[in-house]
């Protein structure tokens, strides 16, 4: 069973539906997005709280797992991805974030000619619809909404009111001129729903675009060469082998796991790795799956009494129902939440040219992922290191290609984290303990012993993980450890591009769904460019 098409997408996350949506714009393009999960239009996926519900669990979301981390006390990590139709920006905190413009100044300096800030910020600009904010910096008109929740909580003001008490700067928009300060999130939410990239991009077209195809529940299996060019995708869906044909290219945008992935079982990466796994070779690009960087991240998680943060208990059950009248009436409340509704971009010492860590403020005691539950209510922070100096790597289990890949973040690896991170403690710590926040805790669960930096240390290899940022394993760039041009074009292969977070070749200062969003948006320029 086949099908020929100009465009296949792997990859219907962040970046595959903002570029479908966006290449399937010129009727003469005929495109085709694969994705391994459903549809990503439920109750379950649009209502923002449900978050809550779905990071720990296996429904719309991958859950992979890392190998044992040695500077983590051996534990295994958590590494949910979207496993539906908008991909992780289905699943995610919602949080809108850019990154900082030195992030992208950075790639251009590393020969990545039309990728600094001042080239990508109209690409964000395009792809934003913001609710409130009118001005040089953001876009009024693209078809991902951005807005301020609705949760209505008066626990933000707490948070802002300690930030004061301790003399951090307050901002109302961490993507303008300054990104640094506190503040509370604008969000990827229209009207209190979250509004994925699935929503944004592709929905509004379906049944209307004759030349945009969507098939879901299509798990990729490999990229089809004639000789050194991509020719098509071998998917399995409902049991059944199929392929897919590509008149013009395949594009990978199956995740900072998932691309290097597919392009290892399909004979892209190093030599002596896929010979390893009896993979025949394509081509030799030893880059493949390298560079994996991420944001490592500790919470801080307190115990409260207060009604208006998420809990389990008879008063918070009953105030919960009364919210979700509330939801469902007007869209405001409790449901309309991201949970992670404050957040900040601090510098850790001020000789620093940008904030090098990042605060997620949390309305609930949030322990392991949310996959540790405590009775009662409580409110936690992360702490994440924006830009740490460690590198991990994705390589393959076996040559099955259901298998999961292997993740190795090497969280900590490099001596400076641990450093970065233990100054992002302590500036964590002492916004929790000011008066406006302080006055609410009942006990401090996790971290109530720790005193000396050596306590920090430990606590940190004990309850560090990731804040869900992979980037890097198909790198952009001209040295001989990039996987992909800067038209993102897969080196040595003809018809192949990689547009997603993987792409990334440093990790920008801050979440990375609107970054992945921005990649798209620029990509599909690049490739109508090519096809004038």
């Amino acid at each position: 069973m086949s099908r020929t098409v100009d465009y296949i997408i792997v990859g219907g996350g962040s970046s595959g539906c903002a570029l479908a949506g966006r290449l399937s714009e010129n009727p003469a393009h005929e495109v085709l997005l694969l994705e391994a999960g459903g549809n990503g239009d439920s109750l379950l996926i649009n209502t923002p709280a449900a978050v809550v519900a779905m990071v720990p669990h296996k429904v719309n979301n991958w859950a992979f797992e890392t190998v044992p981390q040695p500077n983590l006390n051996g534990r295994k990590g958590y590494q949910p991805r979207g496993k539906t139709l908008g991909g992780s920006s289905a699943i995610n905190a919602m949080a809108y974030i850019r990154g900082h413009k030195i992030d992208y100044d950075q790639w251009a300096e590393l020969g990545n000619s039309g990728w600094s800030f001042n080239d990508v910020l109209p690409y964000f600009m395009r792809s934003e619809n913001n609710q409130r904010i009118t001005d040089e910096w953001h876009g009024n008109d693209g078809p991902l909404v951005v807005s301020d929740l609705q949760t209505d909580n008066p626990f933000q003001q707490h948070y802002l009111q300690a930030a004061q008490q301790v003399g951090y700067p307050l901002t109302k928009d961490f993507n303008g001129e300054n990104q640094e300060g506190i503040g509370i999130y604008q969000v990827t939410q229209k009207n209190g729903e979250r509004w994925s990239s699935f929503r944004a991009y592709i929905k509004p077209h379906l049944g209307k675009r004759s030349n945009l195809h969507v098939e879901t529940k299509a798990v990729s299996t490999r990229i089809l060469f004639e000789g050194k060019r991509a020719t098509g995708i071998e998917y399995i869906q409902n049991g059944q082998r199929k392929t897919a044909l590509a008149r013009k290219e395949v594009i990978l945008s199956a995740g900072a796991f998932q691309s290097p992935q597919l392009l290892m079982l399909s004979g892209i990466g190093d030599a002596n790795e896929l010979k390893q796994h009896g993979i025949e070779l394509v081509h030799h690009l030893p880059g493949v799956g390298k560079n994996l960087q991420d944001h490592p991240d500790f919470i801080f998680g307190y115990k409260s009494s207060n009604a208006n943060l998420l809990g389990i208990s008879l008063k918070g059950s009953v105030h919960l129902l009364r919210q979700m009248l509330r939801y469902r009436q007007s869209r405001r409340g409790l449901m309309s939440s991201n949970f992670a509704e404050g957040g900040g971009f601090l510098k850790t010492s001020q000789d620093l040219p940008a904030p090098d860590i990042q605060l997620h403020f949390v309305i609930a005691l949030v322990d392991n992922h949310a996959r540790t539950l405590h009775s009662g209510h409580g409110f936690s922070c992360h702490v994440c290191l924006l830009r740490p100096q460690s590198r991990g790597r994705v390589s393959l289990k076996d040559s099955n290609p259901l298998s999961a890949p292997v993740i190795d973040p090497q969280f900590l690896s490099h001596p400076d984290d641990m450093k970065g991170l233990v100054a992002g403690y302590k500036m964590t710590e002492k916004l929790m303990k000011a008066p406006a926040l302080a006055q609410f805790i009942t006990s401090d669960p996790f971290t109530e012993n720790v005193t000396s930096d050596e306590d920090i240390r430990q606590v940190l290899r004990a309850r560090t993980d990731t804040v869900y940022h992979p980037v890097g394993t198909c790198k952009m760039g001209v040295d001989d450890m990039a996987v992909v041009d800067p038209q993102l074009k897969v080196y040595g292969i003809e018809g192949l591009r990689v547009v997603d977070a993987s792409i990334m070749p440093t990790i920008i200062g801050g979440n990375t769904n609107a970054p992945a969003i921005m990649i798209a948006e620029k990509a599909a320029d690049l490739i109508n460019h090519d096809t004038l």
